[in-house]
């Protein structure tokens, strides 16, 4: 256990990083302000304008492009599990390329194939996200085609029908955001194959980089009220 205590930190900080990230983002106050909160408002500008239109070709040609990025993720997600399966399968070759570079940074057989694990969960995790959120993305789909006409758009019925395809894009847009998030820190997780503290900077970096592009590049500047 001594041994790997650094392992033990590294993979920690990692999990605990992501963990105090996700929770800033999507349950306080400050989360509220991100690029995709901001980007939420504009989902409910986008069922209201097209209630107020007969013709909505043009949103269901936008909902399928949704649907096509968010199953071309998950389908990614799928390949990447299968390169962490090949990755475990060729523990030995993979240590012994290791021990032919100038610097020894080979792991113990184990260690090696617990990053591997860890590296697949990612990438399963990021599938169910994906899967589940293209399939939400199909009930938004089917939400846009009941719309009421746009005679109807000041009945009760028709707020009550933009409010709940509302909610129901945003929780799809969430769980896609998730799944994309589980990619980034994948990206973050394989430093550690190179030893844990690497893994201690490239979490940073990814966190870093993440909460730029929520809460201070120029796409949440323009999106800004």
């Amino acid at each position: 256990m001594r041994a790997h205590l650094v392992d033990i930190l590294a993979v920690g900080f990692f999990v605990l990083e992501w963990t105090v990230y996700a929770i800033t983002l999507e349950h306080t106050a400050y989360g509220r302000d991100s690029l995709s909160a901001r980007m939420n408002v504009y989902r409910e500008v986008w069922m209201r304008r097209m209630l107020d239109r007969d013709a909505r070709m043009v949103d269901m040609q936008i909902m399928a492009a949704l649907q096509n990025g968010t199953a071309f993720f998950a389908s990614t997600s799928l390949l990447a599990v299968g390169g962490g399966l090949a990755l475990l399968r060729s523990t030995n070759e993979a240590l012994a390329v290791l021990s032919a570079l100038p610097i020894d940074i080979s792991p113990t057989p184990a260690l090696w194939e617990i990053k591997c694990v860890g590296l697949i969960l990612i990438f399963i995790y990021a599938f169910f996200k994906f899967a589940w959120a293209y399939r939400l993305f199909n009930y938004v789909a089917i939400l846009l085609g009941s719309m009421p006409p746009a005679e109807q758009r000041d009945t009760p019925e028709a707020e009550a029908h933009v409010m709940r395809t509302t909610r129901l894009f945003e929780a799809a847009g969430r769980h896609f955001n998730r799944g994309q998030r589980a990619f980034f820190f994948a990206l973050g997780y394989l430093g550690w194959f190179v030893s844990p503290w690497v893994l201690f900077a490239t979490t940073a970096a990814v966190v870093i980089v993440t909460w730029r592009r929520q809460f201070a590049s120029n796409a949440w500047s323009a999106m800004g009220s």
